[in-house]
């Protein structure tokens, strides 16, 4: 578990997932996120199984037997525990590291996470999702709105799913 207070609140930019393109290339999604107060995006490269299962999330779509991350979820809200919001909090070397605040009985605490997980984990709960200014003025990718236009336009053996 991680300090609950190491980010001031001003520090934090609100973000919105906007949606999952599918790389089939590489096998891979981007999640863009936007962010909340203008429409600057931040991408995340993750893997197949786990940018689906942000999509079928955004998609408020229902599986048939619970995912891992609709398992988390159905956890917290038999053990009273809420999930308050979700920190992308550092990038090192391309990779993304995120924080996921939890509380029960008044009682905060942190878990450390991977983005795709906590992002999952937090459109299921409807938490807030935040990244700190120090990563997003770090984020790599800062040049692909351009890229992703493109995607929208063309068909490049890329979709969106």
């Amino acid at each position: 578990m991680t300090d609950t207070a190491q980010f001031n609140a001003q520090d934090l930019i609100p973000l919105s997932v906007s949606r999952v393109v599918e790389d089939s290339n590489t096998d891979t999604r981007i999640i863009v996120l936007t962010r909340t107060d203008d429409a600057d995006t931040f991408t995340i490269w993750v893997g197949a199984p786990e940018g689906d299962s942000i999509r079928r999330a955004l998609d408020a779509a229902t599986p048939p037997r619970p995912m891992s991350h609709d398992l988390v979820k159905s956890f917290g809200e038999h053990f009273g525990i809420t999930t308050k919001r979700v920190v992308l909090t550092d990038v090192k070397s391309s990779t993304y590291y995120a924080t996921v605040y939890l509380e029960n009985k008044g009682v905060e605490r942190s878990i450390d996470a991977r983005p795709s997980d906590a992002i999952a984990l937090a459109l299921r709960t409807h938490a807030p999702i935040y990244t700190t200014l120090d990563v997003w003025k770090r984020r790599s990718g800062q040049h692909l709105d351009a890229w992703l236009a493109k995607l929208d336009t063309k068909d490049i053996d890329t979709q969106e799913v």
